[in-house]
């Protein structure tokens, strides 16, 4: 197969690529409006899936990225013998640079020596893509974009092990389903749950994550061909849901949407279970290309003959009037007056800053006044119009990261409010009570949503650090997000995972 044989393989990579940052697979989208429908009205869960509902609404409506966080673009290809895999790499990396350009995915490519982003999603190792052979004329590719936040959450475990809760998980199908239930409890709101799981049993530690991360190219519906593992699988979606983890570890119905088991053969000393957690926004999709000329014969996964229902059926997250209204700057009697479970919607400036930015501001000046202030932990999809910049999506990054700097961050420039996913420990917690600080937990993955929050850009300190990890200046009108860390020592997240922990204690495998 010569290249020139191919013309449109371009555009179908590049069509592929935004497909699969914008809309979600038709299974996936059945899996969350069931969850939606299993919540009950007015709880946090419910709250939360409505606004991701909206969310993957707003993201197909105006062909914008589901989660900001657009992951690391991970491509499986099976080729005729004999094809151009070069020149299909090739064709496959200036497709992602295209698509990073049209702002439809987060320049994510960072040097792990210096920390410089690339901008534009190439570099040593990005994107990722396998080939494969096989006895065909035609091309298939599969794509799977799976962020930082959930990839964080990935858990080996070489058996036998002692699991917190779950006693020792022994080198039998029990003890795998073990360490399947500890890395879901584990994950809790961090890996923006409800979530699926790839696993595999067996491998060596490096074959094992990738035969995880390949269970999630298959669908949430199918059955597991082999028998044993299918009876994992069901056992696990029986079970896990009893943790009420819930929907981003508020509490809830409905923590896992999927589970997927695969084997391969290990070496006799080893016995490792590996598994791949995946969010809500589980992004895969692929095609099947004509040999001749490159061109999408068919999609896999969704039918373009099929039209798209939405999520919701009305506007999506309503006001209850309970809601807290706060204009940042914010006070510490405002601040104070706040208290777990609090619905609050923020309006007026707030401050982005991720990993980079909390590492210098440990050992500099922050580049503007943080009195008072609200700091987002979010890596925005940044677009530059002329000389201004718009964010096309804006949802929370996992906060847990910042742990080691937060504490002393508020303590320093007086910061009132964080906004993240997940929640924060300890550290963060005692500093938040000293100060006068609150937490605030948005919905993780819905950048949609958010994006709509934000009226303008008013600035950016610290663009070196690529747009990700910059300091963004913005004005936002009725942010929502719930207080799951108040001043006054409490805490939903360590709450729910001192449930959950005890639930799991109770479930026999």
């Amino acid at each position: 197969m010569a290249p020139t044989m191919l013309p449109a393989f371009f555009d179908s990579m590049l069509d592929l690529i935004v497909k699969t940052s914008t809309e979600l697979p038709p299974d996936v989208r059945a899996a969350m409006r069931t969850s939606l429908a299993v919540e009950p009205e007015g709880t946090r869960s419910s709250q939360a899936l409505t606004i991701i509902a909206q969310n993957i609404d707003l993201a197909v409506d105006n062909e914008g990225a589901i989660c900001q966080d657009t992951g690391m673009p991970t491509f499986e290809v099976k080729a005729p013998v004999g094809a151009n895999q070069i020149w299909m790499r090739q064709q496959i990396r200036e497709a992602i640079a295209e698509a990073t350009r049209r702002g439809k995915l987060r320049p994510n490519s960072v040097d792990s020596i210096t920390g410089t982003n690339s901008g534009d999603n190439l570099g040593p190792g990005t994107p990722i893509v396998h080939f494969d052979q096989w006895e065909r004329d035609d091309v298939e590719i599969r794509l799977i974009l799976k962020g930082g936040g959930c990839e964080n959450t990935n858990a080996q475990y070489a058996l036998p092990i002692e699991l917190p809760h779950l006693g020792r998980a022994d080198r039998t199908l029990d003890g795998v389903k073990k360490c399947i239930l500890h890395a879901v409890w584990q994950a809790q709101g961090k890996g923006c749950a409800p979530g699926a799981v790839g696993v595999c049993i067996g491998g060596d530690r490096t074959s094992g994550y990738t035969h995880a991360k390949e269970q999630l190219f298959r669908t949430l519906d199918d059955v597991n061909p082999d028998p044993r593992l299918a009876e994992v699988e069901a056992s696990i979606m029986a079970t896990v849901n009893d943790l009420d983890i819930g929907t981003m570890g508020f509490g809830g119905k409905v923590t896992l949407i999927g589970c997927k088991v695969g084997a391969l053969n290990r070496l006799p000393a080893s016995f490792f279970v590996s598994v791949a957690y995946d969010c809500w926004a589980f992004r895969r999709l692929g095609v099947v290309l004509n040999g001749s000329t490159g061109a999408i014969d068919r999609w896999l996964y969704r039918d373009p003959s099929h039209p798209i229902i939405p999520m919701l059926d009305q506007s999506g997250f309503t006001r209850t009037g309970r809601e807290v209204t706060l204009r940042a700057p914010l006070s510490e009697a405002a601040v104070r007056s706040l208290k777990v479970g609090d619905v609050v919607l923020i309006s007026g400036r707030m401050f982005t800053g991720r990993d980079a930015v909390h590492s210098h501001l440990m050992k500099h000046e922050p580049p503007v006044d943080l009195r008072g202030s609200v700091l987002y932990h979010c890596g925005p999809v940044a677009v530059k119009d002329g000389d201004a910049w718009r964010i096309t999506a804006a949802g929370p990054t996992t906060s847990i990261r910042e742990e080691p700097y937060q504490g002393e961050i508020i303590r320093r420039y007086g910061i009132r409010a964080v906004v993240g996913k997940g929640g924060m420990g300890a550290k963060t917690l005692a500093a938040m009570q000293e100060f006068g600080a609150i937490y605030l937990n948005a919905i993780g993955g819905a950048a949609q949503f958010y994006a709509r929050a934000i009226r303008q850009v008013d600035g950016v300190s610290l663009l070196e650090f690529g747009t990700p990890e910059a300091m963004w200046h913005l004005t936002v009108e009725d942010f929502p997000a719930i207080v799951t860390m108040d001043a006054h020592g409490n805490s939903l997240h360590k709450d729910i995972e001192q449930q959950s922990g005890a639930v799991l204690e109770t479930i026999g495998v």
